[in-house]
């Protein structure tokens, strides 16, 4: 009897699992959802909402025991591999041997491309255009999905205004609007039309909130934002970006005046959740669970998984708090089991819309179809030529004129391949780098001579090499001196007491200047440098940042004038370090004229929007459809841009506004709107700004509220500032 009772239980159950709404295709999402989660045990449930690593031990003698060591039943894995066979075998483990076949969401940091190493994020910005960016982004995510990769734990979009953050060089700079938009490109591009087309994968927004204004540019450190600044400036892109659909966001390292990122119900459930109806989830960044402790507000281990996921994050990333913790806080009733469900259903939801249930297994494609497609380079190629800024270009030396019959090519960066990619460049190989000097050769073969000397290496003290350099130098008509930081210079716990460049790249530039050649200073870096004493050393600068693979033939074609440069700052160049922090949206000061810096100046070096190109532009008087308008009523405001120079070249028109007498503070002036055409050499276009009152002209307050006040506004372009009333 009792066999026969097994028998029949056996035998329901598989009917039962045969009929599971949640295996079904055509159900809607959320039905399926909810039948699954109804089906799952609390152990079940607990295991989704935790994420381990995988991928690390590549010995294929070890795979196996890996394999074994991830529990069936995990939420998500971060694979750092980039072997879908191996993925496939892990997944096959979760699907075919869990007893409900729930798939793991393998992610990974695809920062600025998969195998296929865009320029850093901070250069994109530089571009101004977001096309651009969405196929870059398009085609990092069918990268990273052909080697099982599901979600990218990308884009960066804090703010950030101190250089000295390493991290300044994963986000787009220090504009809220900017970090908007280019944001909102790369999460269309990951994301694709739907999140279930074969090459989409889940972007996730980081590093939510706050984390760009860590005191003193010192990574995981205390940021003190008020109310305002946070609804103002860094809530902006990431309220942007989950209205574009971003799947899912990642809680920060930062405190966030007094209450951590990764525990701020605020934040993350009464304004993300409540507020903008973010129905995805919240991972924690690595271990800042845990982390909560150190921060002091939680005794343990089983208080930060207490804090943490009360306040709003799904998924801990890594450190196993609430693998440990969270079946006692339920039996204690400090967490209800509604909130368990809410959180599981969150990230099922991604896999739903991932379609991950459907089809869980990656498709295998040879590696040499997968990666560094001629198409894939042409974007990288394209990218970095429009990222590149010239910063300076004294007596027009460049482009090289005709009679520039010997280059000399002399620094660090010359031929240097690796730090080109940048940091989080993982799966990015040194041998597939196109260097500086090998797009000089392309570009100048059998016209100009290149002289090499490598000067000196990127710090320390050795000058024993000045000499060689001077005196290729001196043979020379022109010196290009290529200089710049190590990749490991930017990016997470990077920051540095100063952004100047070591002495030894300075003392070598002294050096070359005595021989009176004219110096180009070509620049690779992470973030703004401090250039007081290489700009007067320099005729001309050229900004390259960390180009990714294709950095090399874009950077010769600018110096040819096959290029003509059109990237223009995403980020103030302050004059020293210690002008930080320096950006084009402060406010004003109670006493404009005085109150400055008594030991240097106040002005940065290069502000915001600077760029120079190998043409003129110029602007005729901007024209406004109105002068006087309602608060529901659009106003269009356009410029005409002529090419009166030589060559046709990009221009990009940036639109500010300004609010001189509000019941607040505001900005001195902020990017509401941006465009970038190419004009014919002689030719003129028109661009366009329409403003609407209550995006454009309004201000957010400390709660989040926008608030449109009558009164005089002004909109700024180029150097134009025309006058509009706001009427009732």
């Amino acid at each position: 009897m009792r066999i026969l009772y097994l028998l029949l239980l056996t035998v329901f159950v598989q009917l039962s699992f045969a009929q599971s709404i949640y295996k079904d295709k055509k159900a809607p999402v959320e039905n399926r959802i909810k039948d699954l989660v109804s089906k799952m045990t609390l152990e079940e449930k607990i295991l989704q909402l935790n994420q381990y690593n995988a991928g690390r031990n590549t010995n294929v003698n070890n795979i196996g025991a890996e394999i074994k060591e991830i529990p069936s039943g995990i939420g998500s894995l971060i694979f750092f591999s980039a072997d879908p066979e191996l993925r496939n075998q892990i997944q096959k483990k979760a699907v075919e041997e869990s007893r409900l076949g729930i798939p793991i969401l393998f992610g990974f940091d695809v920062i600025h491309g998969f195998r296929t190493v865009y320029p850093i994020s901070l250069a994109q910005a530089c571009s101004w255009n977001t096309d651009l960016v969405t196929q870059a982004s398009s085609i990092a995510a069918k990268e990273a999905c052909l080697s099982g990769i599901d979600w990218t734990f990308s884009p960066m979009i804090d703010v950030a205004r101190d250089p000295r953050w390493g991290r300044v060089s994963e986000g787009y700079g220090e504009d809220p609007y900017t970090n908007a938009l280019f944001g909102v490109a790369t999460v269309k591009g990951y994301q694709g039309k739907d999140l279930s087309d074969p090459y989409s994968i889940a972007a996730c927004l980081k590093h939510y909130v706050g984390y760009g204004m860590s005191e003193g540019g010192r990574d995981y450190h205390y940021s003190d934002v008020s109310p305002q600044s946070l609804w103002e400036t860094y809530l902006v892109p990431y309220q942007a970006c989950v209205k574009a659909g971003a799947a899912t966001l990642m809680s920060a390292f930062n405190d966030i005046s007094g209450v951590p990122a990764s525990a701020n119900h605020y934040t993350l459930t009464e304004i993300l959740k409540n507020r903008w109806g973010h129905d995805g989830f919240v991972v924690s960044d690595w271990n800042s669970v845990e982390q909560l402790i150190a921060q002091g507000v939680a005794k343990d281990r089983k208080e930060a998984g207490l804090k943490a996921f009360m306040a709003g994050v799904e998924m801990d990333m890594m450190d196993k708090v609430y693998l440990e913790n969270l079946q006692q806080l339920i039996a204690e009733k400090k967490i209800p089991m509604s909130r368990i469900d809410d959180a599981v259903a969150r990230i099922l939801r991604v896999k739903f819309r991932l379609g991950l249930f459907d089809q869980p297994y990656t498709t295998v494609v040879a590696e040499k179809d997968r990666y560094l497609q001629p198409e894939s380079r042409a974007v990288a190629s394209k990218l970095a030529e429009e990222s590149m800024v010239l910063l300076k270009n004294k007596e027009g030396v460049l482009p090289l004129s005709s009679d520039v019959k010997k280059l000399a090519v002399i620094g660090p960066m010359a031929k240097d391949k690796s730090n080109l990619l940048g940091s989080w460049s993982y799966n990015g190989r040194e041998n597939e780098v196109e260097s500086i000097y090998e797009g000089l050769e392309k570009e100048f073969t059998n016209k100009v001579q290149l002289n090499y000397a490598k000067g000196c290496t990127f710090d320390g003290s050795d000058e024993s090499g000045f000499d060689e350099a001077v005196s290729v130098a001196s043979q020379s008509d022109v010196i290009l001196v290529c200089l710049g930081e190590e990749k490991k210079w930017s990016g997470e716990n990077a920051s540095r007491s100063t952004i100047a460049l070591p002495s030894i790249q300075e003392k070598l530039v002294a050096s070359l200047r005595k021989t009176g050649k004219p110096i180009v200073l070509v620049l690779s870096n992470g973030r703004p440098l401090e250039l007081v004493r290489l700009e007067p050393m320099s005729n001309a600068i050229l900004e390259i940042w960390q180009p990714g693979v294709a950095g090399g033939s874009p950077m010769a074609g600018i110096l040819s004038g096959r290029v003509n440069p059109s990237g223009k700052l995403s980020i103030t160049f302050p004059l020293t370090t210690g002008q930080i922090p320096t950006y084009y949206d402060m406010r004003q000061s109670s006493r404009p004229t005085s109150g400055r810096y008594q030991d240097i100046p106040t002005e940065p070096l290069y502000w915001f929007g600077h760029g120079l190109s190998y043409t003129t532009f110029a602007y005729d008087a901007a024209k406004l459809s109105a002068t006087k308008i309602s608060k529901t009523q659009k106003l269009t405001v356009e410029v005409t841009v002529t090419n009166t120079g030589n060559v046709k070249g990009k221009e990009t028109v940036l639109w500010y506004v300004s609010d001189p007498a509000c019941s607040i503070s505001r900005p001195m002036k902020e990017l509401k709107f941006f465009e970038k055409k190419e004009i014919n050499a002689g030719e003129k276009t028109v661009f366009k700004f329409e403003v609407d009152p209550m995006r454009d002209l309004s201000f957010t307050d400390s709660d989040g509220k926008r608030i449109l006040e009558e009164g005089d506004y002004y909109i700024h372009v180029n150097n134009q500032k025309l006058k509009v009333e706001l009427v009732k």
